[in-house]
């Protein structure tokens, strides 16, 4: 996953993405461009963010400070003349600023999600938005446009081909798209509503973040639970106090037995924010739907996928509906399966319904009888520096690549640890990795995109990039062990780390994952499927305690089970998908209907359980502000993902001649060539959705 910052700079209209150069914009007139002012969160060319020493006063400064040389650029693009417009002061001016502001943005932002200084996170928080503000004026810079139009009459821009070609185009398309066929007084009009729409995500996200409710449970109702789980629960008097992050939540909803404990524990799991974010939410969505037509589109979901693979929200529905048609069977099955515990764990051959706050259970108890499967002993083979270590290993080999940490490096906690990574015995790269819960971090896990790859006159600028997770931490006596899914979620975060790092684009606009939002997550889907092949595991799933490889007995167990439960797994992912494009395309705001109705419906209609009343999950799906008519393109994505690892299955999935492949053709390109054409590259023939649907059992 990508962080919402992330997804909604990563093209401004004018690439203002996560990215960076530390080399100011080329000045107008003659001579060198002005050395740019630097600051802990802006350092000089390459060298490394100095996070530990950042201060309120740092992150203030820095935003400003990337706002005014933001503001000097553009006045060097506004003087130079119409007739001596070339690329590199027009275009790659407006590369290097959109860059520098992106980087400005991207050390801010991880401060803002994972600081634990309330003063320097707050500070954060306002200064990203201060930073979004100011990216909406540069969408609607008529000065600018002007400038850019005035750029592609010129037999230069006309003779542009392959990705500066792509680029001017692009620029151009996104232009129009922000409103430069509107009157100014409409342009106007537009600033205000994307104002608002940031100020709002920022918000319903601030809101997620910092809400805080546990469930108080009894000894008894702790039946079921791990031993180190109980042990790591705070205590009040004599009640365990479950909170809502991810781990505490997972964990207790698989296994405890008791009923009513976990039917609490979904509701309000399922309410979190519900006291701010219905509001915000309709806000967000009001203001989108005032947006798309402003700019003359039927909704947001239609201006949306205008810039994507998909093109149209038709594709996405018929996208949506082949996927229902196909999951419905495997779903019907796999409900049968549960049923079918829950009949013999309550003696209640009558039993035929499933309730939400029963599948992770009944699933864990299906898996420990049916496939003999136990969950917590699996993670006894997972303890996570292995998995690191494991993860490096796989990375470096597919990919030719040498990882080595970076002691004493300044970071925003002492969780949080640093990476180079070479090729060729060349820095090509640096990775922080940040992963076990805390108060005010971030709660999922996501790739955040801080410096990324750029060509510039003192050499290729180096990529950075952050994971942010929240997997089981240490505890006393006991290291970090993880479930398999945490693994897998482990990887595919990383797959975005190296598409982030692997970049070789001239552009910052079209490095690592600048690329379409129904793209950006095959790169990391696609690095799951490692942590599913025993040939990768056997070399770190080792028993914490005995360094016993993992049995492949009970790998064999694993992968009986890996599609247990998949078709009910599709239908979630359709849900939110569907969820997502019915508010965005197919909702009015202002009407009597709500978005808890719409929840209710889309859920009766696509899931095999129903919607219990009284919860709104919406209000804490960050993806909504996110990804914003783009969730289908997860599955979406995956389709491709599956598809291109089908080749490593024909040639070997440790095969390094594919893998050096496939980062030359798709890691390394980024946003450089149509995505479609690099996935066509790298199979060698036209994509097809077989390798997806295998994946899924069918």
């Amino acid at each position: 996953m990508l962080p919402s910052y992330c997804r909604a700079t990563a093209r401004l209209g004018l690439a203002l993405a996560l990215t960076c150069t530390a080399l100011a914009p080329a000045a107008a007139g003659n001579g060198p461009a002005p050395k740019p002012a630097t600051t802990v969160l802006l350092p000089t060319f390459n060298q490394t963010v100095a996070f530990g020493k950042a201060t309120k006063a740092d992150v203030k400064r820095t935003a400003e400070l990337a706002v005014f040389e933001a503001k000097a650029s553009l006045a060097a693009i506004y003087l130079v003349p119409a007739g001596k417009r070339t690329f590199t002061n027009t275009l790659l001016a407006l590369d290097n600023l959109s860059a520098r502001l992106g980087q400005a943005g991207g050390s801010i932002n991880i401060l803002a999600n994972a600081s634990p200084d309330s003063a320097i996170r707050n500070q954060a928080q306002r200064s990203i938005a201060e930073l979004s503000r100011y990216g909406n004026q540069l969408e609607l810079d008529e000065q600018l446009y002007k400038a850019v139009k005035d750029y592609a009459q010129t037999a230069e821009a006309k003779a542009l081909k392959g990705p500066r070609k792509k680029f001017l185009t692009e620029t151009i398309e996104d232009y129009e798209r922000s409103g430069f066929a509107l009157s100014s007084e409409k342009r106007q009009e537009l600033q205000k509503i994307n104002d608002r729409i940031s100020e709002l995500s920022l918000t319903f996200g601030n809101n997620i973040a910092a809400y805080k409710d546990f469930l108080l449970v009894s000894e008894a109702d702790m039946k079921g639970l791990p031993e180190d789980y109980k042990k790591a629960r705070p205590r009040e008097g004599d009640k365990y106090k479950i909170g809502l992050d991810g781990p505490s939540y997972s964990t207790f909803m698989k296994y405890a037995a008791s009923d009513e404990a976990r039917r609490q524990l979904f509701i309000k799991y399922n309410n979190r924010a519900a006291d701010k974010n219905l509001d915000v939410l309709q806000q967000v969505l009001l203001e989108r739907q005032k947006k798309a037509k402003l700019l003359g589109y039927p909704s947001y979901a239609a201006y949306q996928i205008s810039s994507r693979m998909a093109k149209t929200p038709q594709t996405v529905w018929d996208f949506e509906a082949k996927l229902v048609e196909r999951v419905k069977q495997k779903t019907a099955q796999d409900v049968q399966e549960l049923l079918a515990v829950k009949r013999t764990a309550h003696n209640d051959p009558a039993a035929a319904t499933l309730n939400p706050w029963e599948v992770s259970y009944y699933n864990e108890l299906l898996m420990k009888n049916k496939y003999q499967l136990d969950a917590e002993q699996v993670k006894e083979y997972f303890e996570l520096n292995r998995v690191m270590a494991g993860l490096f290993q796989t990375t470096q080999h597919l990919f030719g690549l040498k990882f080595s940490e970076v002691k004493d490096a300044s970071v925003w906690h002492a969780d949080a640890r640093m990476f180079e990574v070479q090729r060729d015995g060349k820095l090509v790269g640096r990775f922080y990795l940040d992963l076990h819960p805390r108060d005010n971090k971030y709660t999922h896990a996501a790739c955040f995109g801080v410096v990324p790859g750029k060509a510039t006159p003192q050499g290729y600028q180096i990529p950075t990039a952050v994971l942010l997770c929240n997997f089981n931490a240490p505890t006393a006596g006991k290291p970090a062990l993880m479930s398999h899914s945490q693994v897998v979620t482990f990887f595919h975060e990383f797959g975005h780390v190296m598409h982030n790092l692997l970049t070789t684009a001239e552009l910052s606009s079209q490095s690592g994952t600048s690329v379409k939002r129904d793209f950006v997550e095959a790169p990391s889907q696609i690095l799951e499927n490692w942590a599913w092949n025993y040939e990768a595991l056997k070399g770190f799933a080792k028993h914490y305690q005995t360094g016993e490889v993992l049995p492949k007995a009970l790998y064999d167990k694993m992968w009986a089970a890996r599609n247990v439960g998949s078709g009910i797994a599709a239908s979630a992912q359709i849900f939110y998908g569907t969820l997502d494009m019915t508010l965005h395309d197919k909702f009015d705001p202002t009407g009597r209907e709500t978005t808890t109705d719409v929840v209710k419906r889309v859920q009766n209609q696509v899931m095999p359980y129903p919607y219990l009343d009284g919860t709104h999950m919406q209000a804490a799906f960050g993806h909504l502000t996110g990804y914003g008519a783009g969730y289908y393109g997860y599955m979406w994505s995956k389709v491709y993902a599956e598809d291109m690892f089908s080749v490593f299955e024909k040639n070997g999935v440790m095969d390094q001649k594919t893998g050096l492949r496939y980062r030359d053709i798709v890691l390394a390109q980024g946003g450089t060539q149509e995505e479609l054409e690099l996935v066509r590259q790298f199979l060698g023939r036209e994509p097809n959705q077989e390798a997806f649907f295998k994946s899924l059992g069918l």
